[in-house]
């Protein structure tokens, strides 16, 4: 997977910061819509939760949370939401510290991946219930309802009920519900992974739309990187309960803090290797010539390789600076693109490339290395 594919290009990149800029500078700058601050939780009878863990999501900024089944990332969605109460730290919401509020006292919006929907009413009724709850007069929640529907690209489904809609509609009403009452943060939990691959793709770029005419806070907890990278401004990874880095999405690919996060963010090459050399470590496949700024020689490292980066060569390239000739063991067509597995020394070389030319050999730009402190015990 690329990390600069979709919105998460050149392109897109400038857009999110443009749109992002232009919504915190109408904000305080001195505050922050969505703040956890050192907050700590623990599930009763369980070693489950998360430990200090501080994360900031600005007005008009989508901040994604990625991490493995189990590692917390819900459970941070669910602190900000006041499903679960911190046992340490403080919840705020621009600087107020929430903490002991219930959700409902917190004006934040949530969009769940269940949709949520009552089955009898209709569609903009669903929409409007947050503002019924509210109090507001039903020919005032019917036009703002509406509205919502419109905003999401529902205006002409106003009276449809859930059954009558596809699974995607249903998420744009459950979006357009979470926005109606205008509330000071949108949370989204894995509010996509019910919908075909396609649909997903689509309800991303909508809700990213949706989120950036609102210039509201909004934190998504996502099991899909390609989702994560290709419409937040900031990517967040939690391990075992602790915030390990966070980060724009192509800092985070190119250069991810550790060898559990190059594992976990993409497909990625890496090897234990040792600095031999100032430019030259030794690794599996061979020797490598790369910037071996910051470790000495003798030193133990990771080096990291994404797959796109590696260059195919047809044999003539192979007095090449990085260069391996071998067999290709592992050869999958992807439609788009193929990903190979070359033999190479003790150990193997995956590349992604588009060309479906034979391939004996490969070559390893010394700009596309990236070299890690080696893992420690238990930190994967």
């Amino acid at each position: 997977m690329r990390g600069d594919r979709g919105a998460s290009g050149p392109r897109g990149h400038r857009l999110r910061r443009k749109l992002a800029h232009g919504a915190r500078h109408s904000q305080r700058k001195d505050r922050l819509m969505l703040h956890l601050d050192n907050v700590s939780f623990r599930y009763p009878g369980a070693m489950a939760g998360v430990s200090d863990v501080s994360l900031e999501v600005a007005p008009g900024e989508l901040v994604a949370v990625i991490g493995a089944s189990g590692s917390g990332k819900t459970t941070l969605l669910n602190l900000f939401a006041g499903f679960l109460n911190p046992t340490r730290g403080e919840v705020r919401i621009d600087g107020k510290d929430v903490s002991p509020l219930p959700p409902e006292k917190r004006n934040l919006g949530i969009v769940f991946q269940s949709y949520g929907l009552f089955p009898h009413m209709r569609a903009w009724e669903n929409v409007a219930y947050p503002l019924k709850v509210r109090g507001v007069a039903r020919a005032d929640r019917r036009t703002r309802a509406i509205e919502a529907l419109r905003r999401v690209g529902m205006g002409d489904r106003v009276d449809n009920g859930p059954r009558e809609l596809s699974g995607g509609q249903q998420q744009r009403v459950a979006l357009a519900r979470a926005l109606v009452f205008q509330p000071r943060g949108l949370l989204l939990d894995e509010p996509l992974s019910a919908l075909d691959a396609n649909l997903r793709v689509e309800m991303r770029d909508e809700i990213l739309r949706v989120q950036r005419a609102a210039g509201i806070a909004a934190l998504l907890v996502t099991h899909d990187q390609e989702e994560a990278l290709s419409i937040a401004d900031r990517v967040a990874v939690v391990r075992d309960g602790r915030l390990v880095q966070i980060a724009p999405p192509r800092e985070l690919y190119d250069t991810p803090a550790d060898e559990g996060i190059a594992r976990f963010v993409g497909d990625a090459n890496l090897w234990q290797a040792t600095v031999v050399a100032a430019g030259q470590v030794q690794t599996p496949v061979g020797l490598l010539a790369c910037d071996t700024k910051g470790f000495g020689t003798g030193d133990a490292v990771v080096v990291l390789v994404r797959p796109e980066n590696v260059v195919p060569m047809d044999g003539a390239g192979g007095k090449a600076v990085n260069s391996f000739s071998g067999e290709i063991v592992v050869d999958r067509f992807l439609g788009a693109a193929r990903r190979l597995d070359l033999a190479a020394g003790d150990g193997s070389i995956r590349m992604e490339t588009r060309t479906r030319d034979a391939i004996e050999g490969v070559t390893i730009p010394p700009e596309a290395i990236r070299l890690l402190p080696p893992t420690k015990q238990g930190q994967q």
